[in-house]
C-alpha cells in the first residue's frame, strides 16, 4: 500500500521562490532608487521654475529684480526637499542679473545629475555632474 506524500513545499521548491524573489529583487530596487531620484530632480526643476516666474513678477512689478527670495516660497520654508534653493543677484546700472542654483543634500548627494543652474535669460544647467551625465539629460528627464 502506498502512502500519499505529504502536503506542502520540497526544499528545493523553496530555494527556487526565494532565488527568483533575489533576483527580482536585485533588478527592482536599484531600477526604483532611480525612479525616486527622478522625482526629486523633477521637483527640484519645478522648485526652480517656481521661484524664476516669483523673480519675474517681481522685476515686472517693481522694475528691477528683487536681492533675495521671500521667506513664502514653498521652497525656501521646506527642510524636507532633497534641493536647497540658492540665489544669487547681480545688481548694476544696466546688468540685472540673476542665478538660481538647487543644490542637492540628503540622499540626492550621489545623483549622477549634479546641481541645476536657472539664470535670468531661461539658460539651463547643471553642476557637478556624474560621469558621462549631461546636463541636457537632466533638465528633460
Amino acid at each position: 500500500m502506498r502512502h500519499p506524500p505529504p502536503p506542502g513545499f520540497t526544499l528545493i521548491e523553496l530555494m527556487i521562490v526565494v532565488a527568483v524573489i533575489v533576483i527580482l529583487g536585485t533588478v527592482a530596487v536599484p531600477s526604483y532608487n532611480e525612479y525616486i531620484r527622478g522625482v526629486h530632480r523633477a521637483d527640484a526643476r519645478a522648485g526652480l521654475l517656481q521661484a524664476q516666474q516669483w523673480l519675474e513678477r517681481a522685476a515686472t512689478a517693481n522694475g528691477v529684480y528683487p536681492t533675495k527670495l521671500p521667506v513664502d516660497l514653498t521652497w525656501t520654508r521646506d527642510s524636507s526637499k532633497r534641493y536647497t534653493i540658492d540665489f544669487l543677484a547681480t545688481s548694476g546700472h544696466d546688468d540685472d542679473t540673476y542665478t538660481l542654483i538647487a543644490t542637492r543634500r540628503g540622499s540626492q548627494l550621489n545623483d549622477r545629475c549634479g546641481d541645476f543652474t536657472l539664470t535670468h535669460t531661461g539658460e539651463r544647467d547643471a553642476r557637478n555632474l556624474g560621469a558621462n551625465t549631461k546636463a541636457i539629460e537632466c533638465w528633460g528627464r
